[in-house]
């Protein structure tokens, strides 16, 4: 099969239009970071669309955890490829992130103009608690696929919880618990059978980029820097933090504490990629030039990755070790997920309105799957309604 074509799931498929509209509905209502908005997309893709397998998806979003870049976006790119060949991963990438990357050059323009930022403090209320219901849904409906009632990965499932729990690096525990899959795998095989073995190895992909040293801030410079920083940061949002702070802050001193936390800030309480940090930073060297050179930059690594990687997954899951090895990092995958959820319920669910505003949520998503946009859409209006209250 070439590896442009889109494979044929069994489920339904999507042309380059309907993968194009639902990434561009959820770069808009996608809130929460990376755990909310793979749990929305599970839920239209496979869930209400049924475009992809339960299985497909956890596998996907597996890969799209262990290559550096933003994770959801990559997701969001792997579904497009999977549906509708190298348009629609162009197509679910690019309409994923131009929402967000819009909406911050507005805010970034905003901050220069006035010297600070939008409130969106009532905002954030309101939707935290609805994304906590999103995320508890999709791990909800996952954990069986991922776990196939082995006990074997249900034990896995909690070691990986406990590794997250102690703040062992996201990719630690992803890889570590595919090598214990592959390994358990591999001596369960050959306690049952005696005879030949199939093996496979899952070469890791690395990359590495210029880092542009230079005491002005060209259009040149911003791409090589960001480029950089797109094909090496594994994580989350508080990772990338690191990631610019070291180089922007302490090394090329291009922007101060201040800025840089407001440039975050930014990326965390948009919708869509918290990456889009970058075009916050990008508008503040370079006007409306840097944002959009910043913005591609750092996200033109996760596009090539995608493409590179997506024949790969395919063939590591014929492999009897190397789809041992994805079914860890699935399980793993699965424990941060509910480790980030917990503590952003810490955070979320702090009075009875959003308390409230998360049981509703779950309510209307388990027993009537409703879109998770209007959810979000009105955990925006409670919030505001409520900000104005208090």
């Amino acid at each position: 099969m070439n590896a442009d074509e889109p494979v044929a799931d069994a489920h339904e498929r999507a042309g380059v239009s309907d993968v194009a509209l639902l990434f561009l509905k959820l770069g808009v209502t996608a809130f929460g970071g990376p755990a909310a908005h793979m749990a929305m997309m599970e839920n239209e893709v496979v869930r209400r669309r049924r475009w992809i397998s339960p299985e497909r998806f956890l596998d996907m979003m597996s890969a799209a955890s262990l290559i550096p870049g933003p994770s959801s976006s990559e997701l969001a790119i792997f579904v497009g490829y999977e549906q509708a060949g190298v348009l629609g991963l162009l197509a679910a990438g690019g309409c994923f992130i131009l929402p967000a990357a819009l909406i911050t050059t507005a805010m970034a323009w905003a901050y220069v103009r006035f010297g600070s930022l939008p409130h969106v403090g009532g905002v954030l209320y309101g939707i935290k608690p609805v994304v906590i219901a999103i995320v508890l849904q999709a791990i909800w409906g996952l954990a069986p696929k991922a776990i196939k009632r082995s006990r074997w990965l249900a034990f896995l499932g909690g070691l990986a919880t406990l590794a997250a729990v102690v703040d062992v690096d996201a990719i630690g525990v992803l890889v570590g618990a595919g090598i214990l899959s592959a390994a358990h795998d591999r001596v369960s095989f050959r306690e049952r059978e005696d005879s030949s073995h199939r093996g496979s190895a899952l070469g890791p992909v690395a990359a590495a980029g210029a880092l542009a040293s230079t005491s002005s801030v060209g259009l040149l410079a911003l791409f090589l820097t960001f480029l950089k920083v797109g094909a090496v940061v594994f994580g989350s949002g508080y990772v990338l933090l690191a990631f610019l702070r070291a180089d922007l802050v302490d090394r090329l001193h291009w922007m101060t504490e201040s800025q840089l936390i407001d440039a975050v800030a930014v990326g965390q309480v948009t919708p869509g990629p918290v990456f889009t940090t970058a075009t916050f930073i990008g508008y503040l060297f370079a006007g409306f030039p840097g944002a959009l050179v910043a913005t591609v930059a750092i996200f033109l690594p996760g596009f090539v990755f995608v493409a590179a990687i997506r024949p790969i997954v395919a063939r590591v899951r014929r492999s009897r070790v190397a789809g041992a090895f994805l079914d860890g990092v699935n399980v793993g995958s699965l424990a941060l997920m509910a480790v980030v959820t917990v503590r952003l319920g810490g955070s979320a669910l702090i009075d009875p309105v959003t308390v409230t505003l998360a049981l509703a949520s779950a309510v209307l998503l388990v027993r009537f799957n409703l879109n998770s946009t209007w959810l979000i859409a009105a955990g925006a209006l409670v919030g505001l309604a409520a900000g104005d209250v208090r």
